[in-house]
C-alpha cells in the first residue's frame, strides 16, 4: 500500500509527497506536529497539516534568512531569532565569529524536543554556546526589549495560528524598538502567488514599509514552500540590501554554502512585475 502526504496549498490546490512511514505525531499545546520519511526529500516535519521544511530543501530557506542579512550588516554582534526552534538558522548564524549571543525565542518546546531528534543536522544549532532557548511567546518576549539586538531574524511561519501577534503592527514596532540605531529585521514573507496568500502578503508588506525606513522584498525557490515560490523581507533601520552589500567581506569568509552566492543575492531582489506591483500598491 502506498502511503501519501497531502499539503493544501489552497482550498483547491494541494502537493502530495510519496512517504515511506511516519516516524512521529503528536498534538501539542500549540500545534499538531508529524514528521514522515520519503524518498525524495528524506524526513520532513508538518505543523497542522502543512510542510515545514524538509531535509531536502531546508538549506535553501536557512541560509537566504541569515546570509542576506550579515552580508549587509558590517558589525553583527546580538541576533535575536523569533521562531527558529529546528535550529537551521541558529546554524547558519554559527558561520559568524563575531557573532556574541544568538538569543531563539520558540514557545513550543515539543517543536524542539522532535527536531533535536529526527533533524540533527539542523539542532545541532542550538548547541552552540552562543545560543540561549527562550520557550515563550515571541511578541511578550520583545515589548521588554530595546536597543538590544543588530539583527531581529523573524522564522515564525504562520500569519493566522499561534504565531498570529508575530505578524501585527505591535510585533514590526517591538522589533524596531529593540534594533540597535543600525538594526536589521528578516522576516518571512510568504507567498504571493495563490489569491488565497496575497492579502497576507500585502498586509506585512504595508506594515513593514510604513515602520523602517528601508524595505524591500526578496525571493527564494524553495519546493516544500507554497507553490515553490516564497518572498523574504528586508526592513532596517540604516543599511540597505543592495547598496551596502560588501561582496568583499563576505567572500573573504569562506563560509561553504549550498544556495546562496552574492551574485544570487543581488538577483534575489529583482521580482517579477506583479509582485513589484502589489508591493508598491501597498507602500503608498
Amino acid at each position: 500500500m502506498e502511503l501519501w502526504f497531502s499539503d493544501y496549498h489552497t482550498e483547491k490546490v494541494k502537493v502530495s509527497v510519496k512517504v515511506q512511514k511516519q516516524l512521529f505525531g503528536l498534538q501539542t499545546e500549540f500545534q499538531r506536529i508529524d514528521v514522515f520519511d520519503s524518498d525524495e526529500f528524506g524526513r520532513f516535519l508538518s505543523a497542522d497539516g502543512s510542510i515545514v521544511f524538509s531535509e531536502k530543501d531546508e538549506f535553501i530557506y536557512d541560509e537566504m534568512v541569515v546570509h542576506i542579512p550579515m552580508a549587509v550588516h558590517p558589525n553583527v554582534k546580538h541576533v535575536l531569532v523569533i521562531g527558529g526552534g529546528d535550529g537551521g538558522v541558529a546554524r547558519e548564524l554559527g558561520h559568524y565569529k563575531e557573532i556574541e549571543t544568538i538569543d531563539v525565542v520558540e514557545p513550543d518546546r515539543v517543536f524542539v524536543e522532535v527536531c533535536k531528534e529526527y533533524f540533527p543536522d539542523n539542532a545541532c544549532g542550538l548547541s552552540d554556546p552562543r545560543v540561549t532557548v527562550y520557550y515563550e511567546d515571541g511578541l511578550r518576549f520583545l515589548r521588554s526589549k530595546q536597543n538590544m539586538y543588530d539583527l531581529i531574524i523573524n522564522d515564525a511561519i504562520d500569519p493566522l495560528g499561534h504565531n498570529a501577534g508575530l505578524f501585527t503592527k505591535e510585533f514590526y514596532g517591538n522589533c524596531y524598538r529593540a534594533l540597535k540605531e543600525d538594526g536589521i529585521m528578516v522576516y518571512q514573507h510568504g507567498s504571493p502567488f495563490y489569491d488565497e496568500d496575497e492579502e497576507s502578503c500585502r498586509v506585512m508588506h504595508r506594515k513593514a514599509s510604513h515602520s523602517f525606513p528601508v524595505s524591500r522584498v526578496y525571493q527564494a525557490h524553495i519546493p516544500t514552500c507554497s507553490s515553490g515560490y516564497w518572498l523574504f523581507g528586508f526592513a532596517s533601520k540604516k543599511y540597505h540590501p543592495l547598496d551596502d552589500l560588501n561582496v568583499k567581506r563576505w567572500k573573504e569568509r569562506k563560509i561553504k554554502t549550498w544556495y546562496y552566492t552574492t551574485n544570487l543575492h543581488k538577483g534575489a531582489f529583482m521580482l517579477p512585475k506583479y509582485v513589484e506591483d502589489m508591493l508598491e500598491e501597498e507602500e503608498k
